[in-house]
C-alpha cells in the first residue's frame, strides 16, 4: 500500500468574468483540492479575467472521486472573500485511461478522443468536453462554471499519467 497509481497534473489556465469582491475588481487566486492535498496559485491583483497558467502535480495513491477548485479574493486586512468553487468528477479520466490501454494506444502519436463528458450534476462543466489521448497522456480540458457566485468561469486542464501498476 502507498504506491502511486498515477500522477495527475493540473493546469489552472485562467479565469473569466470573475465576481467583483473589492471596490471595482478582485485579487483572485485558486486553491486546488485533491483528496487531502492542496495547491494554490499566485494572486493576480486587480483582475476579473486572470491568467495563471500554473501547473501542479499530485501523486495519486488511491482512486479518488473528484477534484475541487476554490476561487478566492485576497484581502490584506480581513479574511479572503469566496469567489465561487467548481468540481470535476475524475471517473471519466480513469475510464478513458482503461479504454486507451484496451485500444493499445501506447505507441500512437495521434490525438484520440476517448470519452465525451457532458455537463451534469457530477461536474461543473460549462460545455461538453472530451477526454483525449495524446502522446502518452490522458488529457481533459475543461471550462467550468463557478458555483455559489453570481458570475465566473475557470479553465483547467487535467493530465493523467499512469505509474504502471493500475489494473
Amino acid at each position: 500500500m502507498g504506491d502511486n497509481i498515477g500522477i495527475l497534473k493540473v493546469i489552472v489556465s485562467r479565469g473569466n468574468k470573475l465576481a467583483i469582491r473589492d471596490f471595482k475588481s478582485s485579487d483572485p487566486y485558486v486553491i486546488v483540492r485533491l483528496g487531502n492535498t492542496t495547491a494554490k496559485t499566485k494572486v493576480i491583483n486587480s483582475c476579473l479575467n486572470p491568467v495563471w497558467n500554473e501547473e501542479f502535480t499530485f501523486d495519486v495513491k488511491e482512486s479518488l472521486r473528484s477534484i475541487t477548485f476554490e476561487v478566492y479574493d485576497k484581502d490584506m486586512f480581513k479574511h479572503d472573500d469566496k469567489m465561487g468553487h467548481a468540481f470535476l468528477d475524475l471517473q471519466p479520466i480513469f475510464a478513458a485511461f482503461k479504454l486507451s490501454r484496451a485500444l493499445q494506444l501506447e505507441n500512437s502519436s495521434n490525438e484520440t478522443k476517448l470519452r465525451k463528458v457532458a455537463p451534469n450534476s457530477e461536474n461543473c462543466l460549462l460545455v461538453e468536453s472530451f477526454v483525449t489521448y495524446l502522446r502518452g497522456e490522458i488529457l481533459f480540458e475543461a471550462r467550468l462554471r463557478l458555483k455559489d457566485v453570481e458570475t465566473g468561469e475557470l479553465y483547467v486542464t487535467l493530465k493523467w499519467i499512469d505509474c504502471g501498476n493500475t489494473n
